[in-house]
């Protein structure tokens, strides 16, 4: 009788140890996203939970320095760039599962301002030229796109060696914009997605960049081949693909690609 107590609790001592090494790693995916996703994957994420019951956790940063991390092995089960070049690098290097590389989102950039600035924002970007404007905010452009387009829009308007001083770099887009929340900075050149997300929409103003004046910020994700998690994560990119998150990314500024439709 004794004997048969043990197997019984070995037996769900096994049971349990199988489940916590396999099944909740299975439960959960770990993405890393460019920071202009902040408030629209957590919304995705959020509605992926609901009707899947699967978590997903998700990591900001920004798209280079997310690039360099998986190159050296972090474990990520899907990685969503604000470069497109990014999620091909490591397609082209073979750290991606087949065929899973997609154009999901081209993001946009604005100047924005806090509510209690006087700018006019209707002279567009030539009003950083104003005494007024000590200190302007852009993600790095080192490895962050929408530093990157910043700089850009800056050299088109001719006015890039004159403002280059002002300049304060965040380590990605959501802490540049974060700078001009808290005041470190006077104006920031930041996501649309960020600029009319919850956070920031009734602290401040904006106006859009002229799409001329920067290449188009086209962003794309993929399924990293080191994932454990790969059958969920291609759910969650089946999920992602659905009309209704098309609707969601739009809903923070995004545009979708036509073949993403």
């Amino acid at each position: 009788m004794r004997l048969g107590k043990w197997r019984c609790l070995l037996a769900v001592v096994l049971t349990i140890s199988s489940c916590l090494a396999a099944p909740c790693h299975a439960q959960q995916l770990t993405v890393a996203a460019a920071a202009d996703l902040q408030f629209a994957m957590q919304d995705i994420a959020d509605r992926f939970q609901k009707e899947t019951g699967k978590t997903v956790k998700v990591v900001y940063g920004s798209s280079g320095n997310f690039l360099q991390q998986i190159q050296n092995g972090a474990p990520f089960d899907i990685f969503f760039s604000a470069n497109l070049d990014y999620a091909k690098k490591l397609d082209t290097a073979g750290l991606t599962v087949p065929g899973s590389f997609y154009e999901y989102a081209t993001g946009k950039l604005v100047l924005w301002v806090p509510g209690s600035s006087k700018l006019d924002l209707g002279r567009g970007l030539r009003i950083l030229t104003d005494p007024s404007v000590q200190k302007l905010a852009i993600a790095n452009p080192e490895h962050a796109p929408y530093g990157q387009a910043a700089v850009a829009a800056l050299r088109a308007e001719g006015i890039y060696e004159s403002i280059s001083p002002k300049l304060v770099l965040g380590e990605n887009i959501s802490q540049a914009a974060s700078f001009v929340l808290t005041g470190a900075a006077d104006a920031g050149l930041v996501a649309l997605s960020l600029a009319v997300s919850p956070n920031m929409k009734e602290k401040g103003r904006y106006v859009p960049v002229p799409d001329a004046d920067y290449p188009p910020i086209r962003q794309a994700c993929v399924i990293l081949k080191s994932s454990p998690n790969q059958a969920l994560a291609q759910s969650f990119l089946r999920f992602l693909r659905t009309p209704a998150m098309a609707n969601v990314l739009k809903s923070y500024g995004f545009e979708i690609p036509e073949a993403s439709h």
